[in-house]
Order: C-alpha cells, then sequence, then structure tokens
C-alpha cells in the first residue's frame, strides 16, 4: 500500500493497494470518510494507476464534492438529531440540553465534543431499548442484551443468543428510522434471515418499511462524516 495526491484544487490523497485477485485497476471512494482507494494488479505499474486516475479526475472531484466535508463537532457547529439540523452552543449547569433550538453543552469548549457524544448515547440507548421492548412485546420474543457501538458497516445486529447491537449514530436519524432499525432487529429474534417472512414480521410489528429503508440508503452515510 502507498501513498500519492493527485494535483489539483485542492489536492486529492491517493492510496494504492496491490492485490492478487485483482486483474484490472479498480477505484473506490469511502461514502465513510472519502477515502480514494486505486486497487491494481500486483505487477501493474504504479505510474499506469496514477494516468487512470488522472483520467477520472472530474469523477472522483464530482463525488466528494456530493459527499461533503467531514464535521467537526464543537461549539458553533450543527448536527442532525431526530432528523432535524441543531445548532451545539455554550450553557449554563451541568446538563446538556437538546431542545428544538439548539444543543445546549456546559463545560470547557474542549471537552464539548467528549461531553455531547456521551450524552447521545445515553440518549440513543434510551430511545432504541424503549422501541426494542415494544417491538420485542408485539412479537412475543425477549432479547438478552442490548448494547451500542460506533460501527461503519452496518445500522445493527442481532446475534442468535438474542444480543442486540445499534449504532449510536441512529439517534442523529429521523424517528420512524431508529424505529425500524430497531423492529429489523428484533424481528431477527424469530427469523434469522432475510426470508420473505422475516421482512413479514418486520411488517407486522413496524409497517411499511420501505420509507426509513430508503432513507438509510440516501442519508446514512452521512452521518459518519460528524467527528465528535
Amino acid at each position: 500500500m502507498s501513498e500519492h495526491i493527485l494535483q489539483g484544487d485542492p489536492p486529492i490523497p491517493l492510496i494504492l493497494r496491490r492485490s492478487a485477485q485483482a486483474r484490472r485497476i479498480s477505484l473506490r471512494i469511502s461514502q465513510l470518510d472519502g477515502r480514494v482507494t486505486l486497487t491494481l494488479p500486483k505487477r501493474l505499474a504504479e505510474r499506469e494507476a496514477l494516468d487512470f486516475a488522472r483520467s477520472k479526475e472530474a469523477w472522483i472531484r464530482k463525488h466528494l464534492d456530493a459527499r461533503g466535508e467531514d464535521v467537526v463537532i464543537g461549539l458553533g457547529a450543527e448536527l442532525p438529531l431526530g432528523g432535524r439540523m441543531l445548532k451545539v452552543q455554550e450553557a449554563p449547569g451541568r446538563r446538556v440540553v437538546i431542545s428544538e433550538e439548539g444543543v445546549f453543552v456546559p463545560g470547557p469548549a474542549s471537552r464539548v465534543p467528549t461531553r455531547l457524544q456521551a450524552h447521545l448515547r445515553e440518549v440513543a440507548r434510551d430511545r432504541l431499548a424503549g422501541a426494542c421492548d415494544d417491538y420485542a412485546a408485539i412479537l412475543g420474543r425477549s432479547y438478552n442484551r442490548l448494547s451500542l457501538r460506533d460501527t461503519r458497516s452496518r445500522w445493527g445486529s442481532c446475534t442468535a443468543d438474542g444480543g442486540l447491537m445499534f449504532s449510536w449514530r441512529l439517534i442523529m436519524t429521523p424517528p420512524e428510522v431508529l424505529d425500524y432499525v430497531a423492529a429489523h432487529e428484533v424481528a431477527h429474534l424469530a427469523e434469522m434471515n432475510h426470508s420473505q417472512a422475516f421482512w413479514d414480521l418486520v411488517t407486522k410489528i413496524y409497517g411499511d418499511y420501505a420509507p426509513p429503508r430508503r432513507w438509510l440508503r440516501t442519508h446514512g452515510s452521512t452521518l459518519h462524516r460528524y467527528r465528535f
């Protein structure tokens, strides 16, 4: 693996990765962090991969522009919560307060990202636990535990022994999206697959799941742009 720069305004970092399985050059832009990776056959000259990247420069810049820049969370930053954009602001006292007027975080500015992320994890846990309890009751099943992570590849999962895991960033989504993901994973307590029977269960306990699934496919990756 090696790093190069595609010159321009702004310059674009490139990662070149060799693969014994690759038969041609492939180009990938991560929607999570904007990383541009070129995978090339083991014996191909690097200059050919760089020439390929230059030939695709307009395409690369178009996709990076569409993704947008990362947002570093701090006082004055805006982030989505419950599907609304709210501004992070100073606050007196000791408690983080989220209202329609904004997100109010007390304490030194240097600690705002850490305090806010910890608070959002607590709120996410409460919301997800409540949703999972409701859907599990409808389904007539119970789960053993609920955990939160900052996962990149999935929004939730269910283990064979009834453990539910979710991304805490679901608290940033509209409420119906968080509820859908909770229902999706609870349905796996009865159907550990994605068969028609599984989707019928999701419909039974949640309802029409197409809109929140579509929201996640369209907007989900943007939630990882927010850096705490």
